[in-house]
């Protein structure tokens, strides 16, 4: 396991709370929100940034030639329901959930193929394989997320680095919205499996798995629904 992680949106939610549990383990981490954060470790160094911004590519890129990264974690992520009334907002979810992502990974991962050795995180949700009318914005950047990551992995399994796609159902945070939230988990317990990803990397891990036959059976009935 590495030394040097990049955490991005990780002020608050499963981002805070696996700073600190990586500075637990020894980790020295640069963090990258759009807010400050309450870490206050000496091994932790933050910045304040939005991922929508013009600024936040010169960032990333001053974070890295500092030094060698280990890890790469994209926690950024924002929704909201669609008002079609006022559409002013759809695009900021796009930027922050998909090309803040995309960015990250454009400048974190030519260093770790050059290194041979690296692993990027991005942490996507069940969303990726729904449609919705509620959310359309929202369900579209986690599909975009997911499909991106992905293809990553397969183009950089040869070159030494690992991308891994974490996809969540519900977990407790400001992001878990709807009247309805099945097996939600614990913002520890999502850090356990996201320690299981640093541990495994797998291209994709899902969780929990038990809500995997619920997703894809919602899909089929809303896809016989269309017809």
């Amino acid at each position: 396991m590495g030394s040097r992680a990049i955490l991005i949106g990780n002020s608050d939610g499963i981002g805070l709370a696996a700073t600190r549990r990586l500075l637990e383990a020894g980790w020295d981490i640069m963090g990258v929100s759009k807010s400050d954060s309450p870490v206050t470790e000496t091994a932790y160094y933050h910045r304040i940034a939005d991922v929508s911004g013009k600024e936040f590519p010169g960032l990333l890129e001053e974070i890295v030639h500092k030094g060698p990264v280990d890890l790469c974690i994209y926690f950024a992520g924002i929704g909201e329901r669609l008002d079609p009334l006022d559409m002013s907002g759809e695009a900021k979810i796009i930027d922050v959930n998909l090309t803040g992502m995309v960015k990250t990974a454009a400048a974190v991962i030519p260093a770790m193929v050059k290194r041979r050795g690296g692993h990027f995180i991005g942490v996507s949700s069940f969303a990726d394989e729904l449609l919705s009318g509620e959310a359309p914005s929202y369900h579209a950047s986690k599909a975009g997320f997911s499909n991106y990551l992905e293809g990553l992995a397969l183009a950089l399994r040869s070159r030494g680095v690992q991308v891994t796609n974490l996809r969540f159902g519900f977990v407790d945070t400001k992001m878990a919205r709807g009247d309805v939230k099945p097996m939600m988990m614990s913002v520890d317990k999502a850090v356990d499996h996201l320690e299981s990803c640093m541990r495994n990397r797998p291209a994709r891990y899902s969780a929990p798995r038990m809500a995997i036959p619920l997703v894809k059976f919602r899909r089929l009935m809303m896809s016989l629904g269309a017809h």
